[in-house]
Formats: structure tokens, C-alpha cells, sequence
């Protein structure tokens, strides 16, 4: 495995890391979770990313229960805030009062002191950001998480989060969790210089677009998979996206790579991206992508693959 930091911090995380979004606690129970997480971990995975939302706590609780028989210190484990957790007029958001009771939630479920990194899930409109970002560095102060982020923030959001925290030296955001993959390259507008201008790291999220740049729907979408069974592919399931993904699997037979891992190199390729995250419903499936982590795509390969996925505004 390989490892890279976060942006300018000093904190290091494996280039191929693993998520439990739609996965651990619900659609992958803890007892088959557990030994893909136990694998990753074996095969020098150190990142492992959740939230409280993620099956309403039962993601947290999973990891938990698969991370206890390793040393901590050995693992970068993040939760995240900001989606309603109940029905609670102050249960979401960005709010002190929300920040300051979700991490103790979440350390509770996960069983562990502190976490390494803490996201605000979405940018909150509500709140202003001063008081997210103290509540945030107060946090950190007092030992509970030792780096925040934000999820799905736009330029300006993070602009004005760092340039306000740096005015009362706060603990700054020390990285951004966007979704980015070659159907999905929105972030090298505007996210990603904006990042590297502030020292942020990009932990990456959806780098295979749940599926799609695995092939898996190139002869239609299989009976009982994400596709059929929930909205979050609609815009990206389509027979351009399909044409597409099918000339990336010709170049990557070409190499001698499936298609989901030249899509990981390809991310990887980009050396503002501390990692990609990568979901994994069976071992077999976890192995397969972690090899990306040792696969470099040359230049021309680099010129084909641009050909067919050109980045869009």
C-alpha cells in the first residue's frame, strides 16, 4: 500500500482507503462487513471513513466492532456531521449544539476516544460558518478529533471557513471530501486549486461512480443493484455514460487492468488526491481494487482516457 498526506498536515492515509456509505450496517450486515474491513486493514488500508448517518448509526457501530482488536493509533478512522439523526428541531445541521452532541454519539458508537478527522457533511446555510468552525476547533482543542474537514462545500464556502478561522487562529480545515471519478470531474474547476491553495487535502468519494466505471452495467442494470434499487445513479446511468465506460474497459484489457482499476489509477494519477474511497460489498471485490495502488497510467494512456471523459463545467 502507499501512502500520501493530507494536504499540507502532516498526517498520512492510505491511497486506496475504505468507506461504508450505503454499506456497512445496512446493506452488508456486520458479520460479513467485518472480515472485508479486518482485510483491508491486513492489506495496509489505514483509512476507514464513516458517519453518523450512514444506516443511522449502525456504519459506526460496524466499524467499531471490526476495528477493536487493532491498535488505534495504527488507524485514521473519520465520522461525520450534519444530516437530521431524529426528528429533533436541533438534531442536524451545523450548529454547536448539534457538532458538540453528535461527536460524542458518534465516539460512543464507534467506541473509541477521538477521531482522527471530523467532516461537516454538507455546508449548512443556517449556521454561521464562525460558529461552526470554533465549535470545530474547540474539538480539537479538547483532544475529542485531531483534524476537521468539510463534505461537498463549494469554493466559496471554503474560502470563507478558512479566511474567517484564520482571523481568530482557529484550527483550520485541513481537508475536503468531494465526490470525483471520470464521469464526475466538476471539483478541477474551482474545489480543487482552492484547496491546494489553502493546504487541503481531497479524500475522494464515488471514484468508481457506485458501479458504473466497473463495467457492471455495460449489458444492463443487474437485478438487486444499486442502479434498480436507488435514485443516486440516475443522472449518471445513461448510454453515453455506458459507450463510455465500455472504450475505457477496451484501453484498460489493453494494460492488463479491469476497468475499475484504471478508473482508481486514473484518480490517483492527480497528485492532489490524498486518497480514493472505495466501498466493497465482498473481499474478493476489496482485493481487486486495492491493487490500483500499485498501477500508474503513462501519458498516452492518460490522452485516451481524456478523449473520452473531457472534463465539464
Amino acid at each position: 500500500m502507499n501512502y500520501r498526506r493530507v494536504g499540507n498536515s502532516g498526517l498520512k492515509i492510505s491511497e486506496i482507503s475504505l468507506g461504508a456509505w450505503l454499506t456497512y450496517g445496512g446493506s452488508v450486515l456486520q458479520e460479513r462487513a467485518i472480515p472485508i474491513i479486518h482485510t483491508a486493514i491486513e492489506r495496509g488500508v489505514n483509512f476507514i471513513d464513516i458517519a453518523d448517518i450512514y444506516s443511522k448509526g449502525e456504519a459506526e457501530k460496524t466499524v467499531g466492532a471490526a476495528i477493536k482488536d487493532y491498535r488505534r493509533s495504527d488507524l485514521v478512522i473519520s465520522s461525520k456531521v450534519f444530516w437530521p439523526m431524529s426528528d429533533n428541531v436541533n438534531d442536524r445541521g451545523l450548529s454547536r449544539k448539534h457538532i458538540m452532541e453528535s461527536i460524542d454519539k458518534s465516539l460512543s458508537r464507534i467506541g473509541t476516544d477521538y477521531l482522527d478527522i471530523y467532516f461537516c457533511h454538507r455546508f449548512d446555510p443556517g449556521t454561521p460558518i464562525e460558529e461552526t468552525a470554533r465549535a470545530m476547533s474547540d474539538l480539537v482543542q479538547a483532544g475529542k478529533i485531531l483534524y476537521w474537514g468539510t463534505s461537498v462545500w463549494d469554493a466559496d464556502q471554503i474560502d470563507e471557513a478558512v479566511v474567517c478561522t484564520r482571523e481568530w487562529k482557529g484550527y483550520l480545515p485541513a481537508v475536503e471530501q468531494p465526490r470525483y471519478n471520470l464521469i464526475d470531474r466538476h471539483i478541477e474547476v474551482d474545489i480543487m486549486p482552492t484547496c491546494a491553495r489553502h493546504g487541503m487535502g481531497l479524500t475522494v468519494w464515488s471514484p468508481l461512480a457506485q458501479g458504473l466505471l466497473t463495467g457492471k452495467y455495460n449489458d444492463g442494470t443487474p437485478t438487486g443493484s444499486r442502479g434498480q434499487e436507488t435514485s443516486w445513479m440516475d443522472e449518471d446511468l445513461n448510454d453515453g455514460n455506458i459507450k463510455r465506460v465500455r472504450k475505457l474497459g477496451a484501453i484498460a484489457a489493453d494494460h492488463g487492468m479491469t476497468v475499475a482499476q484504471m478508473a482508481l489509477a486514473w484518480v490517483l494519477g492527480r497528485e492532489e488526491i490524498s486518497c480514493a474511497i472505495v466501498g466493497a460489498t465482498t473481499v474478493d471485490q476489496l482485493e481487486e481494487n486495492l491493487k490500483a495502488t500499485d498501477l500508474r497510467l503513462d501519458q498516452n494512456t492518460l490522452g485516451e482516457i481524456e478523449n473520452i471523459f473531457p472534463v465539464t463545467n
